[in-house]
């Protein structure tokens, strides 16, 4: 239980309309994108890095246990408050700061929306890159914690790969500055090393990021598979030809159908699989390679091959694309996302052991991922309300992940490993290194309040630390 003093200072500070402590309330913020649930016992909104401080001093007083929020879109359980405590949400924090294209750097607080910035400069001819399919809804702040990818980071990467520095307030309420509007500063990259660290070592209140000249000539393509098999072999033999498209992305049949039934984008209901191929550049460039693309497609057996003959026409395509998730929602009204990773040569024998884990459970599973670099996305349709669904589909899960282990992959190639897949990080790392892991947690934040519960498997995580730091503090 968050103490009465505790709560009067934080009220203090940011005044009653900006702190949530009301059941009703905090049930709003129980979960996130994911399966996963638990309430907090207090959510506040600061306005600035200042608030971000002050409010840091009173959990550091009182050994509340804090969590930083963006907008909740997250797929990992990154957002839940596993130990109650003190969720800080960012949506207050929402200012552009400063749009410096002479440089290509803009700086932004962490609760402003992905897609916000590149409206705010496309104007110029400039976007930020990072593009979730959450874009319109994502805050930067989340995209950091959890190094967010999207369609588009084939060859542009993911969100680490755009972040150049950070303010970050850390447990203790001090205050650091990592990276900065420079190309390369000296020492240890520490903006690196708190991109993609889930909020377990310190919470972000600042980020530089990098923007981006929009192409001269953009060019998409839908190509139509009667086997998924076909479908994934041209991923490959594109990479083989040395050809490097923005964005691959793999819709198969059962997921296809339910994205045309709902957003009528121009997908083929009766195919196996398509790919959406987006091509950016240089006139001359990109139109050579849409006739190499086309070549290659054909050559894996592709029933055909369309290019979008307009703006409105490639926008319909990602339309579909982007509004894949809500369109699952209009067929079943419970869905479990994965995020595996494989190399770019097992996706088709990635697709068939999907379809196993499928028969195994008696779940019906689609597949939307991110072809060009191996980013499964799986997903577990399932009901909530029959006895022990949720579990099948979380074992399924399992399973999937497992197996992109096994076959040279990760767990997470953009959602995080937040509490859905700790478990699963003795599988794909030495004990050696989860033990560094550690160490790097508890030396960021020595006391374990700072999101616990996370990225480290039961045993050697931070719930372990925690209950150690208050037994030892307890004894003194």
């Amino acid at each position: 239980m968050i103490p009465a003093d505790a709560r009067n200072r934080i009220a203090k500070l940011v005044g009653e309309s900006l702190l949530l402590d009301r059941p009703e309330d905090l049930k709003l913020y129980e979960y996130d994108g994911g399966v996963d649930k638990s309430r907090p016992e207090m959510v506040v909104f600061p306005r600035s890095a200042g608030d971000v401080v002050e409010i840091l001093a009173v959990a550091r007083d009182h050994n509340i246990p804090i969590v930083g929020r963006g907008a909740g879109t997250g797929l990992s359980g990154g957002a839940i408050p596993i130990a109650g405590g003190l969720i800080i949400s960012f949506v207050r924090m929402k200012q552009i700061e400063e749009i410096d294209l002479n440089n290509e750097r803009a700086v932004v607080e962490p609760g402003v929306v992905n897609q916000d910035i590149t409206l705010a400069v496309q104007g110029k001819q400039y976007f930020y890159a990072p593009d979730p399919s959450s874009q319109r809804a994502c805050t930067i702040g989340g995209n950091v914690a959890e190094n967010a990818g999207g369609p588009h980071t084939l060859a542009y990467g993911v969100t680490t790969n755009h972040v150049l520095g950070l303010e970050a307030v850390l447990p203790d309420g001090s205050v650091i500055q990592t990276g900065g509007k420079e190309q390369d500063l000296p020492g240890y990259d520490l903006t690196g090393l708190l991109t993609g660290s889930e909020g377990t070592m310190a919470l972000v209140t600042k980020v530089i990021i990098r923007l981006m000249r929009q192409p001269e000539l953009v060019k998409t393509i839908l190509a139509v598979y009667e086997s998924t098999d076909d479908c994934g072999k041209t991923v490959a033999e594109i990479t083989a030809r040395a050809i490097t498209p923005v964005a691959i992305e793999m819709l198969d049949g059962v997921m296809l159908r339910m994205v045309e039934e709902a957003t009528h984008a121009g997908y083929p209901m009766d195919a196996a699989a398509v790919l959406l191929i987006e091509l950016e550049g240089l006139t001359e460039a990109v139109e050579e390679q849409v006739e190499q693309i086309r070549d290659v497609c054909m050559s894996c057996h592709a029933r055909e091959v369309r290019v979008a003959r307009s703006a409105e026409e490639r926008d319909l395509l990602w339309k579909g694309r982007k509004n894949a998730f809500g369109a699952v929602g209009r067929v079943s009204p419970f869905y479990y996302v994965q995020d595996g990773v494989v190399p770019r040569t097992k996706i088709a024998a990635t697709l068939r052991f999907i379809g196993e884990v499928s028969a195994k459970y008696g779940l019906l599973i689609s597949n939307i991922f991110h072809a060009g670099d191996g980013n499964m996305h799986p997903i577990i349709l399932f009901d909530a309300r029959k006895p022990g669904d949720l579990k099948k589909a979380q074992d399924a899960g399992d399973d999937i992940l497992n197996y992109c282990i096994d076959v040279g992959g990760s767990i997470t190639g953009e959602h995080g490993v937040g509490m859905e897949k700790k478990e699963l990080m003795g599988h794909l790392f030495s004990n050696e290194t989860l033990d560094m892991i550690g160490r790097f947690k508890s030396l960021f934040d020595p006391d374990c309040r700072l999101n616990p519960g996370k990225v480290l498997p039961t045993g050697r995580g931070c719930m372990e630390i925690r209950q150690a730091a208050l037994t030892a503090r307890n004894t003194l």
